[in-house]
């Protein structure tokens, strides 16, 4: 069973700094590619960001590439996503899921991804 928990959301006004986590029960973290989406009210779910099992090799959509930094600590089995200079466009809540794979393969679409956590709301005010 997969149980993922995101946490670290919250108002903040433009300009700012948030980091997200997500923590991950998981039998074994190594083997899950990590990815952060989001979805605003009335707009579909987006890719934000996502990282590899081996952790060395990262994408990011482009209205967050640059701002954005997503990092995953296996000790802890925790992924975080530090975003900068937030946007009142990133208004959304977070949402971490897990993609059970076997090598170390990029995966930045809904469809790649098994288990879902609830999400976190991040809210930025001009």
């Amino acid at each position: 069973q997969v149980l993922l928990v995101e946490s670290g959301g919250g108002l903040v006004q433009a300009g700012s700094s948030l980091r997200l986590s997500c923590a991950a029960s998981v039998p074994n973290f190594s083997s899950y590619a990590i990815g952060w989406f989001r979805q605003a009210p009335g707009k579909e779910r987006e890719f934000v960001a996502t990282v590899t099992l081996n952790g060395d090799r990262t994408s990011y959509s482009d209205s967050t590439k640059g701002r954005f930094t997503i990092s995953r600590d296996s000790a802890k089995s925790t992924v975080y996503l530090q975003m900068n200079s937030l946007k009142p466009e990133d208004t959304a809540v977070y949402i971490c899921a897990a993609s059970w794979t076997y090598a170390d393969y990029i995966k930045d679409q809904i469809d790649d991804y098994n288990y879902w956590g609830q999400g976190t709301q991040v809210t930025v005010s001009a």
